[in-house]
């Protein structure tokens, strides 16, 4: 099969690169608004980018008027946001928040979701999530700058919250005490706890 990709709607593109760049890890992006209200929202267009500084990147799409979603605005407006690793315990409460509440309605309140105050930064944190990146915003840029379907969000990591129980007895984090979910096509999702799981050692000489 061969799509060339300028023939295509961009809902069609979507379905081939959503249901193929596969698994993507979800960021469960608390923010808050420049008048308190808290948000949370969860994105799939979403990596690290660098340890140098240590940054990550999220990608929300437009709304279909063109305008912001709730969660790249109250980015560009407070500069602060937290991404939340979600757990496998809490993947029908990330799904709940994903629904379209009003600008003004907290998916905190709206979903009963238990929060905990951050360290660094305004927007709180999912409590009970494994890991937790407190964010300042380093760059925020609409995509592609003639006609933008996307804002790219480029955040520099302050501070993390990493649960104790994912932590090994080497210190680092055990593959198989973490439990985070991933988006896959359609109406699809993954597991990092997977019995396909496997290590790979690098080719001798790599440097660590």
């Amino acid at each position: 099969m061969f799509l060339d990709f300028s023939t295509l709607a961009p809902r069609e593109a979507y379905f081939w690169m959503a249901s193929t760049i596969t698994p993507r890890p979800v960021a469960w992006v608390s923010s808050i608004s420049k008048t308190g209200v808290t948000n949370l929202a969860p994105f799939s267009f979403f990596q690290m980018l660098t340890a140098n500084p240590p940054s990550l990147m999220i990608s929300p799409l437009l709304n279909s008027d063109g305008s912001l979603k709730d969660t790249p605005r109250n980015i560009e407006e407070t500069g602060e946001f937290v991404v939340n690793l979600v757990t496998y315990g809490q993947v029908e409460a990330m799904n709940q928040t994903s629904f379209g509440y009003a600008p003004g309605e907290s998916e905190f309140e709206k979903c009963a979701i238990p929060s905990l105050a951050s360290s660094l930064v305004k927007p709180p944190r999912v409590a009970g999530a494994s890991v937790s990146f407190e964010c300042r915003l380093a760059r925020l840029l609409p995509y592609p700058e003639e006609a933008p379907s996307c804002i790219v969000v480029f955040g520099t990591v302050l501070a993390a919250h990493i649960d104790e129980a994912i932590v090994g007895e080497n210190g680092k984090v055990d593959p198989a005490r973490l439990d985070l979910v991933s988006r896959m096509g359609a109406d699809w999702y993954g597991r990092t706890q997977a019995e396909g799981n496997f290590e790979l050692t690098r080719p001798a000489g790599w440097a660590r």
